[in-house]
């Protein structure tokens, strides 16, 4: 009896297992006291996110949060070290598939800005309040972890 080859998963259907990545919602108060949040575009899709990435050999989930909010984002500041929220993706990686990622989201309240960081000139910014920031970005759960921020 011949064997019969295993199951290829197809492009289209996400990878079961979820990974882990590490976003940072970089905040600041506006004139009048109220919070806006900072947004970045993705490189490929031009969506509105926020700065996130896969874990940093070496760092604690906090921290790598906070390095993906400098190199994609030029900002620093005071980072909450347990999350303000979570949501869930599928990334399509280079190879086509789908993979399933659960991210955990740090508040960053950002106290320096830079013009010159490592995605500088890949993506765009903007600063917009918690309720506009919840209209542009793409993600459900991502939506709320924005509409219900409280720094």
């Amino acid at each position: 009896m011949a064997k019969r080859p295993p199951d290829k998963p197809s492009n289209r259907e996400p990878d079961r297992e979820p990974r882990a990545q590490f976003a940072a919602l970089p905040w600041r108060r506006d004139a009048t006291g109220g919070v806006e949040v900072l947004l970045i575009t993705s490189r490929e899709t031009r969506r509105w996110v926020i700065p996130k990435g896969w874990p940093i050999k070496g760092k604690s989930s906090s921290k790598s949060a906070a390095q993906e909010a400098f190199e994609e984002a030029g900002v620093t500041g005071k980072l909450r070290k347990r999350p303000v929220g979570s949501y869930a993706y599928d990334k399509r990686l280079k190879n086509g598939r789908l993979q399933h990622v659960r991210v955990a989201v740090f508040g960053l309240q950002v106290e320096a800005e830079v013009d010159a960081f490592p995605e500088a000139g890949q993506r765009e910014k903007r600063w917009v309040d918690l309720i506009e920031a919840a209209k542009l970005v793409d993600e459900p759960e991502l939506m709320v972890v924005l509409a219900t921020f409280k720094p």
